[in-house]
Parts: C-alpha cells; structure tokens; sequence
C-alpha cells in the first residue's frame, strides 16, 4: 500500500507540473498533503513536515543569501568582464554559446556544490541568453545535466555516501569511473552542440533581419554607440517572459546590432562600482575559497559576505534596502520551493513510504540475477534518487542491495560504482534543492525543463553505466 502510495504521489506531482495543471510550488504542496492523509497520517502530518523543515532550513537559508550576494555581484559589475570574455570566445553564435554552457558549468562543477555552480554559470550566461533571444530552458538543461553528472567527483555528495555505507575508499569508487565520465561529458557535448543548432535555425527562422548582425560575427557591445531602438520583449520557449533584444544600436553604416542596454549588465546602470572591482574580486574568491575549505557553515559564510559587500558598495542605509527589495522576488520564488519541497519529503519519511520502496526495490530482484546485481543496482539508482533523497537510497537501499549482491560474489566497490551512475537523473527531481535554484534563476517552469531534460538525462546514466561494464568497472558476475 505505501509503495504504491509513494509511486503514485511522485508520478502525480510530475504529471501536474509537466502538463501545467499546477505550478511546482502549489504542487510540492497539496499533492502530499493529499496522499499523506489517505496513507492515515491525520494531523501527524504536521509533525513530518515541520521535522523536514527544520532539516532543510540551512538550505534555505544558503540560498537565500547566496542569491542576494551573487545579485550583488552582478548590479556592482563584477561579472561584466567574464560575460564579456565568454562572449568574445564564443561569440554570437547559438551553438558556441551553448557549448560554452556546459564547458562553464563543468568547471564550476568540480567545487562538488551544484547551487554555487548554478548561481555563477546563470549570472554569467542568462544575460546572454536574454539579449540573443535564446531559451533559457537550453540553460537549465545543459546546466543540470553536466552538473548531475559531475556530481560524482570524490568530494561530492554521492560518491562519498556511497563510499561511508560500504566502507570502501571513495577514490576506489571514483577513479576507474573516470572513462566512464569522460564519455558521458562527450556525450553531453553532442546533446549541448544539438541543442545549439536547434537554437541557431529558430533564430535563422523566427528572427532573419537579426542574423547577419547580432548572430553572423556582430559583437554585443557594451553601450549603443549610435542612435537606440527599441524592440518589443517576448516569451522565449519554455514559457519565460523576458525582455528579447530589447535594444539595439544604428551604427555608422546604417545596420544594427544588439546592446546590452536595458539588461542586467547594462553599461550604465546605477549600481556599477568599478572602483571596487578589485575588493568584490577578492571578497569572492575569498568566499569560494573558504566553501572549499569547508571551515564555515555555507550559509552563514554567504550571510557574512553578503553583509560585508552591502556595507561596502552601498554606505547608505537608504541604498542597502533598495538592494536587498531589489533581489527579494528571487529569493521568495527560491526559498518558497525548497521550503514546500519539505512537505514532500516530510511526508515520504514520515508515512514511511520511503522505507517501503526501499525494501519493494530489494524484495522484486529474483536470485537469479543475483551475479547482475551491480547492473540492476545501477538501473535502480536512476529512479530511485530520482524518487528519493540522496541520503534514503546510498544509507537505506544500496547496503540491503551490496548484501545481496555478496552472496553472488560481486564486490562491494563494484556496487558503489554502478550506484553513481544515476545522478545525472537524480540531479533533475524536484527533492533537490540546486535545481529548484536553476529554474528559479533562469526563470523556467520546472515542468518545462523536465521534458526537455530529464530523456537526456536518462541517456547519460545508461552511457556511464554501459561503458562502466565495457571498462571493467562495473562486475558483471
């Protein structure tokens, strides 16, 4: 009865939200309330979910000001010269930039912290995908991918899970996994450069008169330079409204090309502080530094900085308040979805559904499969941290299914490694907090970045998976 309860909630929720029945928040709401009292929960519900709440308050509280100093940073124009080095590198052109996403996020990726990676590659590519017309959905869906699958670096979550509850060293896990990465980053590649040509032809189709400047070797330049005009903002696909070349400039010959006049990085907004260039930089590395070295709770080291670059770029009391109201709309949509993804996973531990899909999971593999177990543990791990939290499968069901998998020999490392091969999946559910952040940040539905993501996904564990075994890396009996 549970398990099924716990399938059924999960696939309902996913339902709503893909078919835009209900907005995610609403969603992660009601949907296990509803389930929680028909699983006889009764007002115990409020117990659960107030126990999740108070779990993943730290986390709500690193991204709340972990947004509002990144948003900081951008108004003061610390990211101004990296957008303006990616541009240069890239270029206008739709696939490059979107290579250039996954070439950024795999970067960022390798501090092991997804928010932190989500916060920078949106501060420093949204811009552009705004000012070109991109999707911002091709962000979120090169971003979340790339970042789900270098999630199982040594000092990410994952791996070291996995290497705690089988006691085995998580550079055993990590290293001969290291082909396997390898060949799903390629593949990643090709989906990023797929998406990029998809991109490049709307915008040959949907937007020509732009082609041969904006996108055909024109630069985005810094300030108009010639007389403004505007254009009308639009929806991009995926449903966000934001403003779409909302300027460009009539050089001397007559043409035109995109400004970033009217965007985030506009050459001329208020809140530059390019004297302080230097004290931001400093102040950041500092900060990533320091979330490194892991010497202070994230949350309250985003607290400290985000106070100390107040203080600094914004003496004024009267301006401190008018940049914190400035980003407030951001860290609501954020904290909000976190705070009722609670509810969620309250109710999953709560009614013990999580406990009985864990132990269906182990209950359903017939003995004689018990040499593949490696493989099937594998398989298992794409729905089930898909499902369930990171914490419910690596400490709950990957030990019952490594027993099992002993009795036919297969070693214990082995079990770790095939169990990392679902975290390009894992890293889309709704459970994790850091996707909450992308979607919020670039402003995509969730359910949006869902369809267009998660078969990609899907196709990057089977790859590390299938090429696991073909390296030796994954037993198969």
């Amino acid at each position: 009865m549970l398990v099924a309860l716990g399938f059924l909630m999960v696939i309902t929720f996913m339902v709503l939200i893909m078919t835009k029945r209900m907005t995610p928040l609403l969603a992660l709401i009601i949907v296990p309330t509803a389930f929680g009292l028909f699983a006889g929960a009764g007002f115990g519900l409020g117990d659960m979910i107030m126990d999740a709440i108070k779990s993943m308050s730290g986390t709500a509280a690193l991204l709340m000001f972990a947004i509002m100093y990144f948003g900081l940073m951008i108004d003061v124009g610390l990211f101004d010269r990296l957008v303006a080095g990616i541009q240069k590198l890239v270029g206008n052109d739709p696939a490059k930039i979107i290579m250039g996403t996954a070439l950024l996020t795999a970067v960022i990726s390798l501090d092991g912290d997804g928010s932190t990676t989500f916060i920078v590659v949106t501060a420093a590519l949204l811009p552009i995908y705004q000012r070109l017309g991109l999707s911002p959905v091709v962000l979120t869906c090169v971003a979340g991918l790339t970042n789900g699958t270098l999630n199982i670096v040594p000092w990410g979550g994952p791996t070291a899970r996995a290497a705690a509850a089988l006691g085995v060293e998580a550079s055993d896990v990590f290293v001969p996994m290291l082909p396997s990465l390898g060949i799903a980053l390629v593949v990643i590649g090709i989906f990023a450069w797929q998406l990029g040509v998809a991109e490049r032809r709307r915008m040959q189709r949907e937007r020509p008169e732009l082609w041969g400047t904006a996108f055909g070797g024109g630069n985005i330049t810094g300030s108009s330079g010639g007389t403004g005009k505007g254009r009308k903002g639009g929806k991009t696909p995926g449903g966000s409204s934001i403003a779409v070349l909302e300027s460009v400039a009539t050089k001397g010959d007559g043409t035109e090309a995109a400004t970033l006049d009217g965007t985030v990085l506009d050459p001329n907004r208020e809140t530059l502080r390019p004297k302080l260039f230097i004290f931001n930089l400093i102040l950041t590395v500092a900060i990533m530094v320091l979330l490194v070295v892991d010497v202070l709770p994230l949350s309250y080291l985003f607290m400290i900085g985000t106070a100390i670059a107040l203080v600094v770029n914004f003496p004024k009391v009267s301006d401190q308040v008018k940049m914190i109201s400035a980003h407030s709309s951001e860290i609501i949509a954020v904290v909000s979805m976190v705070l009722g993804a609670a509810v969620l996973t309250g109710v999953l531990s709560g009614t013990g559904m999580v406990d009985a899909m864990s132990q269906w999971l182990v209950t359903i593999i017939p003995d004689s499969l018990g040499q593949y177990m490696a493989v099937i543990t594998g398989l298992i791990s794409i729905p089930a941290t898909f499902f369930m939290s990171n914490d419910a499968f690596y400490f709950g069901i990957l030990p019952v299914l490594t027993e099992a998998g002993a009795h036919f020999g297969v070693p214990a490392v082995d079990m770790a490694r095939a169990s990392i091969t679902g975290q390009p999946v894992h890293m889309q559910s709704p459970l994790v907090p850091a996707i909450l952040l992308l979607v919020s940040l670039a402003r995509v539905d969730l359910g949006d970045h869902h369809k267009k993501v998660l078969w990609r996904a899907l196709v990057v564990s089977l790859v590390m998976l299938v090429s696991g075994v073909l390296f030796g890396a994954i037993s198969m009996g």
